[in-house]
């Protein structure tokens, strides 16, 4: 009651103290600090439209100090899955529960997603050897053997659906030839600035790759 009281003694002054489309002056109402400042105003009789415009101030100044950027909480999945991040992990699980490194113990590698729907991804065994030749085109079968298998990269066009939290990716190229013009699914989470996913391995197996947001 004293809720609709306070209410009914504000609504007058919306229109010179609050935004015309009444959003604001309907969700200050639910804090108990603005609450109780405008409620001890009233009782002490000495509202009027200019102390009370500096109590809302006040009191809402003090709730953007704790209260979350309503933008960041409102944050679609693709908008939380935009930008860069780099490599932590990846391994394949075998049907019998194994599991294996194909790019090793310490990975290295970047993810890139843009909002207009295009990614990049690239992910090596660290420490790949070098050419002896110093001539990319010049290998060693054992060198070439190693830098086939010691990488993976690739880029497409990607959508989210945000239902059953799966990446769809309609791969364009990639360094492992099988997967080009491929459409491809990742189920995936992502939890402040990390981000896993799980998808049928190029090594067989399922995937199960982790990043972390680049900072």
């Amino acid at each position: 009651m004293e809720l609709r009281s306070l209410h009914g003694q504000l609504r007058p002054m919306q229109k010179d103290l609050l935004p015309t489309d009444g959003t604001l002056y309907e969700d200050f109402l639910l804090y108990p600090t603005i609450y109780q400042i405008l409620k001890m105003e009233i009782k002490m009789n000495t509202v009027n439209r200019r102390s009370t415009f500096a109590s809302i101030a006040v009191a809402l100044s003090c709730l953007a100090v704790v209260l979350p950027d309503s933008d960041a909480a409102a944050q679609s999945v693709k908008e939380q899955l935009v930008g860069t991040w780099l490599l932590v992990s990846n391994y394949n699980e075998r049907p019998d529960g194994t599991r294996f490194e194909p790019l090793g113990a310490n990975p290295i590698g970047m993810l890139i997603l843009d909002r207009d729907g295009y990614m990049s991804s690239q992910q090596m065994r660290s420490g790949l050897p070098k050419f002896a030749s110093n001539n990319r085109q010049e290998g060693t079968p054992e060198e070439n053997k190693a830098i086939v298998q010691g990488v993976l990269c690739y880029f497409c066009t990607y959508s989210v659906s945000e239902s059953d939290h799966t990446l769809n990716f309609h791969i364009e190229s990639s360094s492992f030839p099988n997967w080009n013009g491929s459409d491809q699914k990742r189920i995936f989470t992502v939890a402040e600035d990390e981000l896993t996913y799980t998808s049928p391995g190029s090594s067989g197996g399922i995937a199960h790759v982790v990043w972390k947001r680049a900072k």
